[in-house]
């Protein structure tokens, strides 16, 4: 309470409150952004909003004060209470996003203004952008100095292109990868691509990105992909922090960027860089972007987009083809990952995790298999790039890493052991391809199965392990015994059939079926023992042949009611999704 008036927090999940807030933000000619929080001023017993004010993390966004309480000292009150609102929520440094209009509001609490556009201006209560920047004059070079600013989702030849020939144009260029977490590989895998990808070029310097260029702060369209009424005042407000803070801290003089034939957006940016920077004393340099044969003949410029579009269609090789050499572990990883959760993904499945239900599993979940599948992704990478050399890793290289990705398995499982069978058959695969097409620069099958088999004779036959106790017992082929053959079924049945059916909906859902049908499924035999294996393996063929949902469904039912999962056929699936991916 403050007198006559009171600041009352708003919930936005209400569709009246919610209009209400945006009818009072239009009057002052602003939109209602993605908010956390929303506080507002009312006249004690009132309910006409006179100001308000939103939060999203640390920065205060949405402003507006009605006419009727300039000068009141109420504006600065509002400021006041969303800096406490999100103290309490452990923010203690703030920033904002206002218009010109109420610089004097935010200046008398403390706030520095950093960069302006003509109807935006961005300030914050601390010293980060200070600190940031002094950091960056640690890299400072003597000399003519440029910078490129790239995304690189994921590193390509075309990235790689514009940094050799920026590069050949100054005495020493700066290379700053977009940080924001909001790509389809995040921000290490991306700097380390591009740092990778330039180690050769010796008058080149990898910096860390910066929260202040790029970012979904300054420039939220951006990763929206998308042209609205805010987008030139984003890129005005980016290119501003960029001129007055990030160049003059590197010592760069030039800016350069590839050109932009194909993205409105970017090509938006590349148009207000040239029109706004020059004048401010930062030259812009355009380079042409790069077209390869294959590329020009489908009418297509070489992208990070085109790769991400062979990645999402499940295609490696096109997407390496236009990939840096040095990206290609990155890609395969990528392709891991996506096979591990298209198989957990796929609703329903007999006896199995996924979206509806938890199988014949009491200790795991949807959620847990799927934060299991992110914890292994750093070591996919790992492995793909010990496996992309001119010979294969010994066995002490692949199994430390195993042996670590096991450990971050285990950590975000709380102990439950979610994809150890997937992590060995994916993790000899991921290093056996990776081999392979550094080699070929493709991907021959026999040449992927001769090198999966070497890896995994490396492998001494396990002892102790539920599998081992069934192999024996049975006299079944064990994980190792089907790696050493290099996987004999999936080439010849399952892969055919994963392949034939790709216009099919329910192409997981009948290639499990039908490994179901053929596999020695270790899991199944500890779980019930070979007459249960009969069973199981009788009803998928019939299944198959006959297939519905419901009867997926009644299966589904059947085998949690006899505490059945087939494990092993599930980590089957992903790999047989995995190599089809990297063989199209």
């Amino acid at each position: 309470m403050y007198g006559e008036f009171d600041i009352r927090e708003l919930p936005l999940s209400l569709k009246p409150v919610r209009q209400k807030v945006e009818s009072f933000l239009a009057s002052n000619e602003l939109r209602l952004e993605q908010v956390d929080a929303y506080a507002a001023v009312f006249a004690n017993g009132g309910e006409e909003i006179l100001a308000g004010g939103g939060l999203l993390g640390n920065t205060i966004k949405c402003v507006a004060v009605s006419n009727a309480l300039r000068g009141t000292g109420m504006g600065a009150r509002l400021i006041s209470h969303l800096v406490c609102m999100a103290a309490a929520k452990g923010h203690s440094a703030m920033q904002v996003f206002t218009k010109p209009l109420n610089v004097p509001i935010f200046s008398h609490l403390g706030f520095n203004t950093l960069a302006s556009s003509p109807r935006t201006v961005f300030m914050e209560n601390s010293n980060q952008l200070e600190l940031e920047c002094s950091k960056l004059k640690k890299l400072s070079k003597e000399g003519t100095c440029g910078i490129i600013v790239m995304n690189a989702n994921p590193f390509t030849l075309g990235h790689r292109f514009l940094v050799e020939q920026a590069a050949s144009r100054t005495d020493h260029l700066f290379v700053m990868v977009v940080r924001e977490e909001k790509s389809l590989f995040c921000y290490e895998e991306r700097k380390a691509m591009v740092t990778q990808g330039c180690s050769d070029l010796k008058n080149v310097t990898v910096c860390d990105g910066s929260r202040y260029v790029i970012s979904s702060r300054t420039f939220p369209t951006y990763f929206l992909k998308r042209m609205d009424d805010a987008t030139d005042e984003q890129i005005l407000l980016d290119l501003n922090l960029f001129v007055q803070h990030i160049a003059p801290a590197l010592g760069a003089s030039i800016r350069f960027v590839g050109s932009e034939p194909t993205d409105p957006l970017t090509h938006r940016y590349n148009q207000l860089m040239h029109n706004t920077l020059p004048a401010k004393g930062l030259k812009v340099m355009e380079i042409e972007r790069l077209q390869m044969p294959q590329a020009k003949a489908a009418g297509k410029t070489v992208s990070a987009s085109l790769i991400r579009k062979h990645l999402a269609e499940r295609r490696f090789l096109p997407a390496a083809a236009i990939a840096c050499p040095t990206t290609i572990p990155y890609i395969i990883a990528e392709l891991a990952e996506q096979a591990l959760h298209d198989e957990l993904e796929t609703t329903p499945k007999p006896g199995l995790v996924d979206r509806h239900d938890n199988g014949a599993h009491s200790d795991m979940n949807f959620s847990l298999m799927d934060s299991s599948i992110k914890a292994l992704r750093p070591y996919f990478v790992r492995l793909a790039i010990a496996g992309f050399q001119s010979h294969l890793p010994s066995y002490e290289t692949i199994h430390i890493v195993g042996m670590e990705a096991e450990r971050a398995m285990f950590q975000s499982t709380q102990g439950v052991n979610t994809y150890k069978g997937a992590l060995f058959s994916m993790g000899l695969t991921i290093v056996a391809a990776a081999h392979v097409y550094h080699e070929t620069n493709t991907i021959a099958p026999e040449l992927l199965r001769h090198h999966i088999a070497a890896l995994a004779s490396q492998f001494p036959a396990p002892t102790g392990t539920h599998g081992a106790a069934v192999a024996e017992r049975h006299q079944v082929a064990g994980a190792r015994t089907c790696a050493c053959q290099a996987y004999p079924l999936l080439f010849s049945q399952w892969l055919p059939f994963f392949g034939a059916h790709a216009s099919d909906p329910f192409r997981f859902h009948k290639t499990l079926l039908l490994i179901m049908s053929s596999l020695d499924d270790t899991n199944l035999f500890y779980r019930g023992g070979p007459q249960a294996v009969r069973q199981i393996k009788e009803q998928s063929r019939f299944l198959l042949e006959h297939f519905s949902l419901d009867a997926l469904q009644t299966m589904n039912h059947q085998m949690i009611q006899h505490n059945l999962s087939p494990g092993g056929s599930a980590d089957m699936l992903s790999l047989t999704a995995f190599i089809h991916s990297l063989l199209q």
